[in-house]
């Protein structure tokens, strides 16, 4: 049986059908790269949220008993966490509220948004006055949202990286270019020649490469072509 190919562009997914098995391939996802917390009040209760990028489980573990001995006098540190390339590792903790109220709704908030390797702590102090399991819902989803718009958040996406070579009379032309497809440089050597290392969009590069080409007749050399995750910041996210 040969492959096929169908695109979800809504969720950034691609299903590939091959050998008898279709497979689910998430090709564009979303990680904190820095830490965040944000707070909200319902009904006199403060629920601070606490944003962690975490590589495993022992670290998410580690973060939320430094939490607990942080906040020993709140009523409640739920939290939630998801890790791997596709979030095959899910765990939650209500810590005491009802069932199903706080850690899944700070669950869906990652899984929702298509959040991998992150952690959210959302601490509860009581304020006297119960929520009901609607209240707690949105209260404990709606400060883990909070969290996240405090959080440094990168997007990553298919990319490429590359070498490209120039003399000196092309490269006021390619930084043009380079600048109007927002592509930053990493690395930049002057010799005999420029030589340039780039990381970008795997979606763009075809697009700068025809562009370079034709701006320098051919004289620019694209060199050592690796499909490479690209990372892009997020400047507002939910």
């Amino acid at each position: 049986m040969g492959k096929y190919v169908i695109f979800l562009w809504d969720s950034f997914k691609v299903m590939e059908w091959n050998n008898e098995r279709l497979e689910l391939i998430v090709k564009e996802y979303y990680i904190v790269s820095a830490f965040g917390q944000g707070e909200i009040v319902e009904k006199k209760s403060r629920f601070i949220a606490q944003v962690f990028p975490i590589e495993s489980e022992e670290e998410a573990l580690l973060y939320i008993e430094e939490i607990k001995k942080k906040y020993w006098d709140a009523r409640h540190n739920c939290y939630a966490f998801v890790l791997g390339e596709n979030n095959e590792i899910q765990r939650f903790s209500d810590d005491g509220e009802p069932q199903g109220t706080a850690g899944k709704p700070i669950l869906e908030v990652l899984s929702g948004n298509n959040v991998h390797n992150t952690l959210i702590v959302v601490t509860r102090y009581f304020g006297g006055t119960l929520l009901g399991t609607g209240g707690l819902v949105r209260a404990y989803g709606g400060s883990a949202k909070e969290g996240l718009k405090n959080a440094v958040v990168k997007q990553v996406c298919e990319g490429v990286h590359f070498g490209l070579q120039t003399d000196y009379n092309s490269i006021g032309k390619i930084k043009y270019i380079l600048g109007q497809l927002n592509v930053q440089p990493e690395s930049e050597e002057y010799g005999a020649d420029v030589m340039m290392q780039i990381s970008m969009a795997k979606d763009l590069f075809g697009e700068l490469q025809s562009q370079i080409t034709d701006a320098t007749s051919g004289k620019a050399v694209f060199s050592e072509i690796e499909e490479a995750p690209f990372y892009r910041e997020v400047e507002s996210f939910l």
